[in-house]
């Protein structure tokens, strides 16, 4: 039997199939191996779920990194990966992180958390640290009021 294929032109889908060099993540919060392996290879260092002040400690490892190995910082993205709980009130998103199973005070220290307002504003002091890059963790899928309100009021503040 012989296998069908397609060949495709001027498709919308990203990555893309052939890109030199292969975008690259590589992520973590190990000290040694993680910051070498990531300025010597990644197009992406990502940090998952830490502080804006752990996120400063890691990202000047790599930059540090990177930079003594030659690497030209600005072809390094540097990304944070957080959990995110965002309500109209204080109220709601306490609602929200209990049904995640998660406490509001926890999430706003190394996620964000709380009002669209306070979750802009914490990003912020991620991006004063360099992060480019924000891949956010919803957890609560089925929640669609929840998707709606980043959306419309914390995604356009950011444009």
């Amino acid at each position: 039997m012989r296998a069908r294929y397609y060949t495709l032109f001027d498709s919308p889908a990203l990555p893309k199939p052939v890109q030199t060099p292969v975008p690259m993540v590589i992520g973590g919060t190990g000290r040694p191996r993680t910051p070498e392996l990531a300025g010597r290879c990644a197009s992406d260092f990502n940090l998952p779920f830490v502080s804006v002040r752990e996120s400063a400690g890691l990202f000047e490892n790599v930059r540090v990194v990177a930079g003594a190995a030659g690497r030209d910082l600005s072809t390094l993205t540097l990304s944070n990966a957080l959990a995110v709980c965002a309500g109209r009130d204080e109220g709601r998103a306490r609602r929200r992180a209990a049904a995640i199973g998660r406490d509001l005070f926890e999430l706003r220290h190394d996620g964000l958390a709380g009002s669209p307002d306070e979750i802009v504003d914490k990003i912020g002091r991620y991006a004063d640290l360099g992060t480019g890059r924000i891949y956010l963790q919803v957890l609560d899928l089925p929640d669609l009021d929840h998707l709606e309100l980043i959306a419309s009021n914390v995604m356009i503040q950011l444009r």
